[in-house]
């Protein structure tokens, strides 16, 4: 096994380090840096800038007009982006519902989606959690009925993700009470202007909509969006659940944050005490672990072997890290860490000030929002039982 980058995958990562500094938005990358508040134009500026190029659907074969780069290219994407302060991509279009439908969507389903989501044009939303089904998946009760050449979908989603901006939604319907739960439930596209949609967004302790309840009351769908066959789509949302799971470890963001602390910990003063410089530099270990984890994935991939089906391990890992460094934030800022005002920072109030770097942000309501991502994708009690299954049988 060998961790270290070629000198061709180190001119790799040269060639994207120029391209992303010379095309990533000053504004976007300062608000970035800053975890000041990104707005939908900010996300799909750049989204429709990687398009542009080709590279939104960066993880694409070149059949469905991605690059077609191999997995340690990828990375270093990945990696250069988040380090320049590129915004995550939104990732339910690119990262998650495209892959289904290229490996279970028919040619015309293909040539019909994937064009919008290649381009950042078409915001998707993700249609899966419900009340009383987000771990729990399987027990969804969101209905779709066949009737003649449509769905009839009744039924509601929740924690839908910036749905509010949503204009299309992959969603997880049951089509069949018959069998094992898991074998009644059908993979549907949906288009989010459809009448009898509604969206409700939900406020969460910072003020912010980031979250919504998407209703679904007798609404009419194609039954020429249905991904793949009837009840089969636990299959597919299985494969897409590996791609989140990956995405949500996201080293690379970890490793940014990381340079983020310390500099709020320098600023604050409290670098210099011994004991919380320990907790830094614990976290720094395992960011680092984290990392040579996911090399070690990488390597096994390059060189053509089967690694370990380790989704669930990167998504453990990863969101623990995320919780801590946001804690860390908000326990050296202290005090500072508090003030979350929409009106102070539309007029510019939590700018760049000299030796005060906690201004640029609100880090306890950073803390707070984190608190989710050991839930969301499959929480990680249920990760832990899956990984558990894999290595001991």
């Amino acid at each position: 096994m060998d961790l270290a980058f070629t000198p061709e995958e180190l001119a790799f990562r040269e060639e994207i380090r120029t391209w992303v500094k010379a095309n990533l938005p000053a504004d976007i990358s300062q608000k970035v840096h800053s975890a000041m508040r990104l707005t939908r134009d900010d996300m799909q500026r750049w989204a429709k800038i990687l398009g542009k190029k080709g590279w939104l659907g960066w993880g694409w074969p070149e059949q469905f007009g991605g690059p077609g780069w191999n997995a340690v290219q990828k990375h270093l994407f990945e990696e250069e982006c988040a380090l320049a302060g590129a915004p995550r991509v939104v990732p339910f279009g690119p990262v998650m519902v495209a892959p289904v439908i290229m490996a279970f969507g028919n040619a015309e389903q293909q040539k019909r989606f994937l064009p919008g989501i290649a381009s950042g044009e078409v915001w998707w939303s993700q249609g899966y959690s419900e009340p009383g089904s987000g771990s729990d998946l399987a027990s969804l009760k969101t209905r779709a009925e066949r009737v003649g050449d449509k769905y009839i979908v009744n039924g509601q989603k929740t924690w839908t993700t910036l749905g509010q901006y949503g204009e299309w939604i992959f969603c997880l319907v049951r089509t069949s009470n018959e069998g094992k739960p898991q074998t009644g439930i059908s993979f549907l596209l949906i288009d989010m202007k459809t009448p009898g949609i509604t969206v409700r967004p939900i406020k969460l302790l910072d003020g912010e909509c980031e979250v919504n309840e998407v209703w679904f009351d007798n609404v009419e769908v194609s039954a020429e969006n249905l991904i793949g066959e009837e009840n089969k789509g636990w299959n597919y949302a299985k494969h897409l659940l590996a791609h989140e799971r990956t995405n949500i470890a996201d080293v690379n963001r970890a490793k940014r944050e990381l340079e983020r602390l310390k500099r709020i910990a320098k600023a604050e003063g409290v670098y210099d005490d011994m004991r919380f410089r320990d907790e830094i530099s614990k976290l720094e270990v395992d960011v680092v672990a984290l990392e040579m984890l996911v090399l070690r994935v990488l390597s096994a991939e390059k060189s053509g072997k089967n690694s370990l089906d380790i989704a669930g391990l990167l998504k453990i890992r990863g969101s623990e890290i995320q919780q801590r460094y946001s804690e860390l934030m908000m326990l050296a800022a202290g005090p500072y860490s508090l003030p979350f005002i929409f009106e102070a920072m539309d007029a510019g109030w939590q700018g760049n000030f000299p030796g005060q770097e906690v201004a640029n942000a609100p880090l306890a309501a950073n803390y707070f929002n984190m608190r989710k991502t050991t839930i969301y994708g499959g929480s990680n009690e249920v990760q832990r039982n899956i990984v558990a299954q894999v290595v001991l049988g």
